[in-house]
């Protein structure tokens, strides 16, 4: 068990059961997730700085976010760099409608969206996940590995679901005619 959790500690990205087992010299992967799942266990009812977490297909050391001030100020680094309002929308609209064109996302926003892709590709929350079969053959971005890591998802479904805007898809609280207003038969 202390090799899986060296090899946890030293992990700067999550590191799936397979990888996990070479590096702690485990016989198998199964091995690794009974270790995982003891140290686990283990981590919780010690109440350690630590836990284990499942996070973009893998498995990653973290310190409790309860620890996160107090992190911060020990490392006298700032919080974290912000993302902007626009940013966060842009890298919504990826996460939610991937894989998503730069027109698809302009066309959403209703505003040029270059900038914000390129800031997001920068800090490796999205990628090029190829090209679309539209005219021009366009890019498509996706969101990446990193995106599970930094908003601790295991998995790009594990997003939580939309909730519809209050007046979007409706005619409910609008001037705009609905269908009952149509005269004709």
């Amino acid at each position: 068990m202390a090799r899986l959790e060296a090899a946890l500690f030293l992990a700067r990205e999550p590191l799936n059961t397979r990888r996990l087992a070479k590096l702690a010299r485990l016989s198998d992967g199964t091995r690794a997730r009974t270790l995982l799942r003891e140290l686990r266990t283990l981590h919780d009812a010690t109440g350690c700085a630590f836990r284990v977490e499942h996070i973009a297909g893998g498995f990653q050391l973290l310190t409790r976010s309860a620890f996160g001030p107090w992190l911060r100020r020990l490392a006298e680094q700032p919080a974290g760099a912000r993302i902007s309002t626009a940013a966060m929308e842009t890298l919504a609209i990826v996460a939610y409608r991937q894989p998503v064109t730069r027109a698809e996302i302009e066309s959403i926003r209703g505003v040029g969206s270059e900038e914000m892709l390129r800031q997001l590709m920068e800090r490796d929350l999205v990628a090029i996940g190829g090209r679309a079969e539209d005219l021009g053959r366009p890019h498509v971005y996706v969101t990446s590995r990193r995106f599970l890591t930094v908003f601790g998802l295991a998995r790009i479904e594990d997003l939580p679901p939309m909730e519809p805007l209050p007046g979007i898809g409706t005619t409910a609280g609008t001037d705009a005619p609905g269908p009952e207003d149509d005269p004709t038969p």
